[in-house]
């Protein structure tokens, strides 16, 4: 996961107060954040604060994803410094539990290192 700017020291930050925003969008179906799950896989910002999510669904068909693209835009435009948002889904790498966080396995009850 890459969430580095791409230009200025002002920007540099600015991916990674994006990505704790995104911490409060929550996949609907697995009633946990889209940083945590995996879901985010790429935040970058210019220096006008211009900002490109790219993300993905635990699924293709995921009834949730306009939901969930919907939320990263709201989350990460509610962020001081975005002046616009644009969130790119895709579906390569898919997504797989292995993507989650330590914290999110533990949550779903998958030892370090286990499968899901």
């Amino acid at each position: 996961m890459n969430l580095e700017a791409t230009d200025g020291q002002a920007a540099s930050a600015l991916p990674e107060t994006i990505k704790n925003s995104l911490r409060l969008v929550i996949d609907p179906e697995l009633g946990f954040n889209v940083v945590d799950l995996g879901l985010v896989y790429d935040v970058t910002a210019d220096d006008g604060g211009a900002v490109r999510i790219t993300m993905t669904t635990t699924t293709r068909g995921c009834p949730a994803t306009s939901y969930l693209a919907d939320g990263a835009r709201e989350a990460a435009g509610s962020t001081p410094g975005v002046t616009s948002v644009d969130v790119n889904l895709t579906y390569e790498p898919q997504w797989t539990p292995q993507m989650m966080s330590p914290a999110a396995k533990e949550h779903f009850g998958i030892a370090p290192g286990g499968e899901w």
